[in-house]
């Protein structure tokens, strides 16, 4: 007798960052086939502390207390937007890296998106606002209260986005072209 045995849905879970300084929201989402929840989602307060190098520690711990907890496994962050302010960007991009390197230490693999793509992603429209994107994640994820700061539905929407994205060609990080594609993706290479 052949027992014909159907395919389990896949459960995984997609850590969502939205970076800053002051404030740094994170987001968990667990998939299951079409389906997807909210686990979790917060804010990292990071104003108290003025020391950056301060800042920059905490990050890192509570980004790898998150993974050691929820053991996520991919995370998506959204990528900085370029502003007039060097000094600011820098230290968002550390902050950024600092994340990564939490995930990359536990082994869990990155992708970054564009704020335009991860707004376009979840409302429809890449111009849509903060609280835009919150009304929507509201509806999406079932949730019954919009926190009063947005990084953390920013950052939900990162998961989200991901979710939707996964698994499609894309090129991951910033690199992007063709050379990246190619390096990212050898399977795909018809010769």
């Amino acid at each position: 007798m052949i027992k014909i045995v159907k395919n389990p849905i896949k459960e995984k879970i997609i850590l969502g960052i939205d970076p800053g300084t002051s404030v740094m929201g994170y987001g968990l989402i667990l998939v299951k086939g079409n389906t997807y929840t909210v686990m979790e989602f917060g804010v990292i307060h990071l104003k108290k502390y003025s020391d950056h190098a301060l800042k920059l520690k905490k990050i890192f711990d509570k980004i790898s207390y998150i993974i050691d907890t929820h053991g996520p496994d991919s995370m998506a962050l959204e990528a900085p937007f370029y502003g007039q302010n060097v000094q600011s960007m820098l230290k968002l991009g550390r902050a950024q890296g600092v994340a990564m390197a939490a995930a990359l230490a536990k082994e869990v693999s990155i992708t970054e998106y564009s704020p335009k793509k991860v707004k376009q992603s979840v409302t429809g429209n890449g111009n849509a606002s903060k609280e835009q994107v919150a009304e929507m994640l509201k509806s999406l994820l079932n949730f019954d209260e919009i926190p009063k700061l947005l990084d953390a539905t920013d950052a939900l929407a990162v998961a989200l986005c991901h979710h939707f994205h996964d698994g499609r060609i894309q090129t991951k990080g910033r690199s992007g072209g063709w050379k990246s594609f190619i390096n990212e993706n050898p399977d795909r290479i018809k010769k």
